[in-house]
């Protein structure tokens, strides 16, 4: 199938999961991930009505970004400090942030530009070794001191990358783990934080993010088709 033919249907899978849970399908947001895809296989997934795209790595954003039509950036995986500086005029939204430290560099880089950045709060709820993010019993001493001390930057919520498994289902648990605390900063917002994303479910366990509560999912391979690391831009 074509990038659009397979848009049209994750959106309707999208939807269905979503009225199975007695959610609306449109307040969730489809981000595309395009990981190793060029910049005309993203051109080609905004013609067919893409809005956010979201990118791994930092190098990536910027080979393809004067490439790319408007649209909106979001910036997936992990960031290393010294990598904020190229894209923090660049990205919508930072879905990894896994330490003061590096929230400490955003907020620095977010200032020299006049700007205050949208970040989420990644959330290792499985407490995997091999994955970035911090347990959900770090979760709010992190939230408190970034808003104590950064004020360039604005907390919109929580992000998650649940274990593979080969029953999605299994990744429920881990994704009802977060859920629980972005529930309690959404009904509190204040200076500095104002949760509008729960960035939760990829390609093989969306369905079950979205009955979890996410409102935000991040899909390469079910739009794109498998990576190709030898085409990039």
């Amino acid at each position: 199938m074509s990038i659009k033919e397979n848009i049209e249907k994750i959106n309707s899978v999208k939807n269905a999961a979503a009225r199975r849970a007695g959610r609306d399908g449109s307040e969730i947001l489809l981000c595309a991930v395009t990981k190793t895809h060029p910049a005309s296989d993203i051109n080609e997934a905004i013609d067919a009505g893409i809005t956010d795209i979201g990118e791994n790595k930092v190098q990536e954003i910027l080979d393809k970004y004067d490439e790319v039509k408007p649209v909106r950036w979001h910036m997936i995986g992990h960031l290393q400090t010294n990598k904020v500086k190229y894209i923090i005029d660049k990205v919508s939204l930072i879905h990894s942030v896994d330490s003061y430290k590096l929230a400490e560099e955003i907020n620095k880089r977010a200032a020299q530009h006049g700007i205050v950045m949208d970040i989420l709060i990644q959330v290792n709820s499985a407490m995997e070794e091999s994955k970035f993010g911090i347990t959900t019993d770090e979760t709010d001493s992190l939230i408190e001191e970034i808003l104590k001390n950064c004020p360039n930057i604005r907390i919109r919520g929580l992000m998650c990358i649940a274990p593979f498994a080969e029953n999605p289902g299994d990744a429920a648990k881990y994704f009802r783990a977060v859920k629980e605390i972005y529930d309690r900063y959404a009904d509190a917002p204040r200076e500095g934080l104002d949760f509008k994303y729960l960035s939760m479910g990829m390609s093989n366990d969306f369905e079950t993010a979205i009955a979890e509560g996410s409102n935000l999912i991040r899909i390469g391979t079910a739009i794109f088709g498998a990576r190709n690391y030898n085409k990039i831009v």
